[in-house]
């Protein structure tokens, strides 16, 4: 992790320099606003990063002489069949569609979208997978 958060925190300096170019250059803020966003958005995740690399052991990543099997083993639990992606994209699609076509298509994008997120959070909570 702590390889991540210098990566993110040198782009983060490097969005920044060209935001700075670009907004004196340009003179359009837009994409000055957009550039500004971007080096706000790379900060927060290299020093999330940064500040959870610290208090993790290290991990295979971090030690130069580190070969690819040192990483094996289990990765985390991963719900094996899911559907509630699709009601989510869905849902998001619509929403997305709505901004262009009209407001009124919410009205049906909203339900599914709210299923999705119910359904994806309290999945292990019912049904089959209730014990997992």
């Amino acid at each position: 992790m702590k390889i991540q958060g210098k990566m993110f925190i040198w782009l983060s300096v490097f969005i920044l320099a060209v935001a700075v170019v670009y907004g004196v250059w340009a003179k359009e803020a837009v994409g000055t606003t957009a550039l500004f966003l971007a080096f706000g958005l790379c900060i927060m995740v290299g020093y999330y990063l940064a500040f959870t690399a610290k208090r993790v052991d290290e991990m295979a990543q971090d030690d130069k002489e580190a070969d690819v099997a040192d990483e094996a083993g289990e990765q985390g639990f991963f719900a094996p069949h899911s559907w509630q992606p699709l009601s989510l994209a869905a849902g998001g699609a619509l929403a997305f569609l709505g901004i262009a076509m009209g407001w009124w298509l919410m009205y049906f994008s909203a339900p599914l979208i709210l299923v999705g997120i119910f359904g994806w959070v309290f999945e292990f909570y019912r049904g089959e997978n209730q014990n997992q």
